[in-house]
């Protein structure tokens, strides 16, 4: 059983001050309560199981050296969230397992997905696993990550318009996708 960050036992400001000073008990007790979940997110990126692990693995490495940074403004578990999604768009990048779609530089009106709405998690990151990367990667960082196109612009290194443009295009993907296995 796993601990609880909220149990007097192991307070999770004590886990955070221990890791960072190189407790690896400590250490394996936060990578363990948010592994699971960062697992999640790195597969959301990766496509596949061994770059989803090596991302996660990379992800926590950052994290336990920039432990002194985390200031506590936040939710520890976004501070987290944030350090794994731009290990995972770093490790795709570096790797050349992604490139880029060009596309005109226009606005998109954002509407909602509502066939999305209905699906379970686990359906939804397969689907998302079937996009081209780069689709999958502004979809994912936009519909699932709840950042805005300007704030993936700035990640990415390209323009709000091409965020929107490649959001589009992948929620249209999505729904042919969805249309095909209906």
């Amino acid at each position: 059983m796993k601990p609880d960050p909220n149990h007097s036992t192991y307070p999770l400001v004590h886990l955070i001050a221990e890791s960072g000073n190189g407790n690896q008990r400590s250490q394996k007790i936060l990578y363990e309560l948010f592994a699971e979940k960062m697992y999640i997110v790195c597969y959301r990126y990766a496509k596949n199981a061994p770059d989803a692990e090596d991302i996660l693995q990379q992800g926590f490495i950052k994290i336990f050296s920039n432990l002194n940074k985390f200031r506590g403004d936040g939710s520890f578990e976004g501070w987290i969230r944030k350090i794994i999604t731009r290990t995972a768009i770093t490790h795709i990048t570096k790797n050349r397992k992604f490139a880029f779609q060009k596309s005109l530089d226009h606005s998109v009106e954002d509407s909602s997905f509502s066939i999305l709405d209905k699906l379970a998690e686990k359906d939804i990151a397969c689907l998302i696993t079937k996009l081209p990367p780069g689709y999958r990667k502004i979809f994912t960082l936009y519909a699932i990550e709840g950042y805005n196109h300007r704030e993936i612009a700035e990640i990415l290194g390209c323009s709000e318009g091409n965020c929107k443009s490649q959001f589009y295009r992948s929620r249209t993907r999505l729904q042919k996708i969805l249309k095909i296995s209906a």
